[in-house]
């Protein structure tokens, strides 16, 4: 029996009055998904832990067997096993997004964040940004490290893990009340405006039509994680298929295989056929036993607000990604279990993650069942299953 999760980052939602009250999922055109819904199982799962935020980090640990509330240290330093920082004990990591300010307003404070992703910029553009930002604001205490996309990293040395706000939180917002209470922190981010706005770059993008990344944004502090062996925990050899460093390095601290696929960037038009081309490889040529696929385009549509693109970001993840690893197993003969899920809803209304449970769906190719179900929000909290702790639904998905 081989294992598969597939995992749409932010999918769930709520019912949207121009979709006739209907979320994106259940308004998206998914045949895949339906019909392993008709034939499966759906219901409900509390990926995040009460009191614990509502965010990609905890809810993607969760999943993967991983109790947020042990195993949590902060969203950066997971990323940062991805981009292979070597964190001391004492160093603390945070995430530094580019992100796009409003550019009218005198002083900074009064900016508004317009763009937590800077319409997405793209890793060589973004890197040539953040060298100019580390030529300048770069000591001995504080180190840049380059990521993907807008996804960076700043290592603290001797830091502190203090509260700092995610900027996909307040888009829209003035950013005077949200910067952090550091002073050091505070004036960095402000300094790197200075840099930034006037960069050539940022220039070009704003003739092509494009947001200019004019602002660094430090959140998700961290310390140095330690998570357990994937295998050791489950008995099944894991992979990782994901464009997204924070998965890499959920990855790379379980002692899972990560595997890159040229063209998967995060974002709407990321190559979803090479994601699932290699899950299916993976499950049949490399030995593996586990395979968690995650596509991060529908979280990131639910951010931009996005009622059209997170819809067809759902219908690609149905054509491109599940139907193709499903034809891949059935073709070889691979009996195989099939998970798929969301890992926190992003309501478009509002943006951002929130807590709320989300909707599964558990396929088992040698056990066929019949219903009329179909997979959205509605149906699955219409059933009778329901798993209260997140970290449970991976022994649940593998019957041990």
């Amino acid at each position: 029996m081989k294992y598969v999760i597939v995992l749409g980052d932010g999918m769930a939602d709520r019912p949207l009055e121009e979709l006739q009250g209907m979320t994106p999922l259940e308004y998206a055109k998914t045949p895949v998904m339906d019909q392993l819904a008709a034939a499966g199982e759906i219901g409900t799962v509390h990926t995040i832990p009460d009191g614990m935020s509502p965010g990609s980090d905890t809810a993607n640990l969760s999943v993967l067997g991983y109790d947020p509330k042990i195993y949590y240290s902060g969203r950066s330093p997971l990323e940062a096993l991805s981009i292979g920082v070597d964190m001391k004990k004492d160093d603390v990591s945070l995430r530094c997004n580019l992100v796009t300010l409003s550019e009218e307003e005198e002083h900074y404070e009064d900016r508004k964040i317009l763009d937590h992703s800077s319409d997405e910029i793209s890793t060589e553009d973004a890197a040539v940004l953040l060298e100019a930002v580390k030529k300048e604001l770069e000591t001995e205490n504080y180190h840049f490290y380059t990521g993907t996309s807008y996804r960076h990293l700043l290592i603290w040395e001797k830091g502190s893990v203090i509260n700092l706000v995610q900027p996909h939180d307040v888009l829209g917002q003035t950013v005077g009340q949200h910067l952090p209470k550091d002073d050091i922190l505070r004036e960095m981010m402000k300094k790197s405006y200075e840099i930034l706005v006037s960069h050539p770059i940022n220039l070009e993008r704003k003739k092509q039509g494009l947001r200019p990344a004019n602002s660094c944004w430090f959140w998700g502090a961290g310390t140095r994680p330690s998570l357990s062996s994937f295998e050791e925990k489950t008995g099944l050899k894991g992979a990782m298929v994901s464009a997204v460093d924070l998965l890499k390095g959920i990855a790379v601290g379980a002692s899972m295989k990560n595997i890159s696929v040229p063209g998967a960037t995060g974002g709407l038009h990321t190559n979803y056929e090479g994601k699932a081309k290699a899950a299916v490889e993976a499950l049949t040529r490399e030995n593996c036993d586990f395979v968690y696929v995650h596509v991060e385009a529908p979280d990131e549509m639910g951010h931009q607000g996005s009622i059209e693109k997170k819809v067809q970001a759902i219908q690609f993840l149905d054509e491109r990604v599940i139907g193709p690893i499903k034809q891949g197993l059935e073709e070889v003969g691979e009996a195989f279990r099939m998970l798929i899920m969301p890992d926190h809803p992003t309501p478009i209304c509002i943006r951002t993650h929130t807590g709320d449970d989300v909707p599964y769906l558990l396929y088992d190719s040698s056990r066929i069942q019949e219903h009329t179900w179909k997979y959205n929000e509605k149906e699955a909290a219409e059933s009778s299953h329901h798993i209260a702790k997140g970290c449970e639904m991976i022994d649940y998905l593998i019957q041990k």
